[in-house]
């Protein structure tokens, strides 16, 4: 038995499961992706930097977000922004969003349409 898990061989980070599960779950990422990082022309959803959504059965949701860089100058904005897109949706009660720093975001987090979008494929 080797130390590492095959996960951490293939340098997946280590990132709390979202409650894919859940009824609210695709229309909660779908108001993720309405919004984008003034930065770069494609929403955060895709550019990997919602790392967990997290639901209760009371429509409590919990969502775990990084950005690009630390010094990202709209880093203290994002996780309101987020917020905002998720509290509308019928059936959401609470929205908390925390910015995380462990795992930092690369370039691998980014869906196949952001790297389409931004010329990396």
């Amino acid at each position: 038995m080797t130390a590492e898990s095959p996960e951490h061989l293939e340098g997946t980070p280590l990132i709390k499961p979202s409650t894919t599960d859940h009824p609210l779950y695709e229309k909660i990422v779908e108001a993720c992706r309405s919004v984008y990082d003034p930065e770069i022309p494609v929403n955060i959803y895709d550019l990997g930097l919602i790392y967990t959504i997290e639901i209760s059965d009371e429509g409590d949701v919990e969502v775990l977000m990084t950005v690009t860089a630390p010094g990202c100058p709209v880093a203290g904005e994002m996780p309101g922004w987020i917020a905002d897109a998720i509290e509308p949706l019928e059936g959401v009660r609470t929205v908390n969003v925390q910015l995380v720093w462990e795992p930092p975001w690369g370039m691998d987090m980014m869906s196949d349409e952001a790297r389409l979008e931004l010329g990396f494929m």
